[in-house]
């Protein structure tokens, strides 16, 4: 696997591929507002480990907020309205969240983006997420937005097949990975997380992931 050096430059923008970049650093300077909001969150629309079709408990714990949400459970992965556990509309998108997502996607290129979907991840150490694809959406015309706070994680960046070799990239905190166009169907993932500590965080990694998914 190809692996991307550990001390570039903060604030520099790592190309992942034609359509695909990391912009180190560019949620820093929001963290402030992120935190409460996702607080807010999570008290509407707690976290739970939600169920794979094939009935395996996921590592990570989830909530969402926006118009619509991902879950998964033995039915299939899909995007609903309501959130299955309080049989409520999604909280709404916290507008730091929305305004965050759009500038980053105009920065890497895609001008435009307003994400109605918003996945929170919360990874604690050995927490992974394996190699997929995002492909629940109804068009794949808009890119996807992720921002990773707390404990610095591995990336995975494949090609459009399973079995094409991934890079692992180095994400830290306040770290946003952009991706869409011809690299949108990419396969991506994380390894399974490190035991650490973060002063804002603890022992978790928190991943906000962007979707135009209506």
């Amino acid at each position: 696997m190809d692996s991307f050096d550990l001390f570039e430059p903060t604030g520099a923008t790592l190309r992942l591929g034609n359509d695909a970049v990391v912009l180190r650093e560019f949620a820093l300077g929001r963290v402030g507002e992120l935190f409460p909001a996702i607080v807010a969150v999570e008290a509407a629309s707690p976290l739970r480990r939600m169920v794979t079709p094939g009935g395996l408990t996921m590592s990570v714990a989830s909530t969402n907020c926006g118009m619509l949400g991902w879950v998964s459970d033995q039915r299939g992965y899909r995007y609903t309205s309501v959130d299955p556990e309080t049989r409520k509309p999604w909280p709404a998108m916290p507008d730091v969240f929305a305004s965050l997502a759009t500038l980053a996607a105009a920065e890497a290129g895609f001008p435009g983006f307003e994400p109605d979907a918003c996945l929170i991840n919360h990874y604690a150490p050995g927490a992974r997420m394996s190699l997929h694809q995002d492909k629940n959406e109804r068009d794949f015309g808009a890119p996807i937005v992720s921002v990773s706070l707390g404990l610095s994680a591995t990336f995975l960046f494949g090609g459009h097949e399973r079995t094409d070799r991934a890079a692992r990239v180095s994400l830290h905190h306040g770290d946003v990975v952009v991706w869409g166009g011809a690299d949108r169907l990419r396969y991506h993932g994380i390894m399974p997380l490190k035991s650490a500590q973060h002063p804002l965080t603890g022992t978790e990694r928190i991943n906000l992931t962007f979707r135009m998914a209506g």
